[in-house]
């Protein structure tokens, strides 16, 4: 586990709302991923510098650049589709709202976990622990498979040009980017 998770920016450019939104998606799997290795590494070899790292990685994701994706998903991609007339893909929408609802109240555990190895140094993670940072993660498997599938797809086909311009214009005044 001697690599820390580099936080890049995504490929996607703020002109492609939407593949912005995918690249953001590869970063949650991606640090996922490092919650799960730091893990294993907890259980190996204990807690070190690169365990606590690790930690803060993960932390920094979820607790910055998570919530702004799921708020632009909320403030853009969402609600042209539920002003649609597809019952279906209002059904899908509502379990991903719901989705975000149940990330937040799950991330309250994972954090303190993953605060308690970044802080404290916690070296052994109890079941609960590991059951908590599980969970956290599997909430996220099938979210973004239906919203890379199926309702980006729908919100872009539905969402005009001067639509897509206005969500990118939001999305970098919410993280402080200027336009150039």
């Amino acid at each position: 586990m001697a690599e820390a998770l580099p936080h890049p920016a995504p490929q996607a450019g703020f002109d492609a709302p939407f593949e912005l939104l995918q690249a953001c998606h590869e970063r949650v799997q991606r640090t996922l991923a490092l919650m799960a290795r730091l893990q294993q590494h907890l259980q190996d070899v204990g807690c070190d510098d690169n365990a606590r790292q690790a930690a803060r990685d993960v932390l920094r994701y979820f607790e910055v650049a998570a919530p702004l994706h799921h708020q632009d998903e909320e403030l853009h991609v969402f609600p042209p589709l539920l002003l649609g007339t597809d019952a279906g893909l209002h059904t899908v929408v509502r379990q991903l709202m719901q989705d975000h609802r149940d990330m937040e109240a799950a991330w309250v555990q994972a954090r303190e976990v993953l605060q308690s190895v970044a802080d404290r140094g916690l070296a052994v993670l109890s079941a609960a622990q590991t059951l908590a940072l599980d969970r956290f993660a599997a909430l996220y498997d099938q979210h973004i498979a239906h919203e890379e599938g199926l309702v980006y797809p729908a919100a872009q086909a539905v969402l005009p040009a001067t639509a897509q311009h206005a969500m990118a214009q939001d999305m970098m005044q919410r993280r402080g980017v200027r336009a150039v």
